[in-house]
């Protein structure tokens, strides 16, 4: 596949994620029963739902990650690479739990989010040192494919879970609204693009071996 495509639909599917995060997953009666991805996390806080509801802050976190794996394909290290790996470290802070959480009597339960944030700074910041050879091309792109088939299905799996309870606690039947889905095709399209890197870098790899 043309590398110019490649980034232009990498590009589309990292857009349709951050989108679909800001967009409301869960179709409630009215605006005040309708939440968005990111209010999906704090509203179930309060329904019990546990340590599972830390399932739909993945989308940012996930999508920080292939942004700054991203970064190691480029050919060059440039200033825009960097500004693309802050980025990165941006949306993960959208996972962020509030000072009152972290600082509070229960904060053990942000403890899983805080690490994974910290994860995402680090790969950014790892992304910009290591420069794969060839042979070992194919790595980021396999680990942008699990990254989008984990984005894609763990939200998506929690979310039809908890519907239905949704559904009891609102009165009403609940649907799957236009962030579910832009969440979902937005990281499928990363995996679809990167699973098709992977053959040819091997092939680019056996070639210089």
């Amino acid at each position: 596949m043309n590398q110019h495509r490649v980034q232009i639909i990498l590009l589309l599917g990292f857009t349709a994620i951050f989108i679909g995060y800001l967009t409301v997953w869960l179709p409630g009666p009215g605006a005040g029963l309708s939440f968005m991805g990111i209010e999906m996390g704090e509203w179930f806080k309060f329904l019990g739902l546990g340590a599972q509801r830390d399932i739909f802050y993945l989308p940012p976190i996930s999508l920080g990650l292939m942004l700054a794996i991203w970064t190691i394909t480029w050919p060059e290290n440039n200033w825009q690479a960097w500004a693309t790996r802050a980025l990165a470290v941006l949306i993960s802070l959208l996972a962020f739990p509030a000072i009152e959480d972290i600082t509070g009597p229960v904060r053990e339960q942000y403890t899983l989010r805080v690490f994974l944030i910290g994860l995402v700074a680090l790969v950014a910041l790892l992304s910009g040192i290591w420069r794969s050879s060839t042979r070992y091309a194919w790595i980021p792109w396999a680990l942008l494919a699990l990254l989008g088939i984990a984005g894609a299905l763990l939200p998506t799996w929690m979310y039809l879970s908890v519907r239905s309870y949704a559904a009891q606690i609102i009165g009403v039947p609940i649907g799957v609204g236009l962030g579910v889905w832009l969440n979902g095709v937005g990281h499928l399209l990363v995996t679809a693009v990167s699973a098709k890197q992977i053959p040819t870098m091997l092939r680019a790899a056996s070639v210089t071996t």
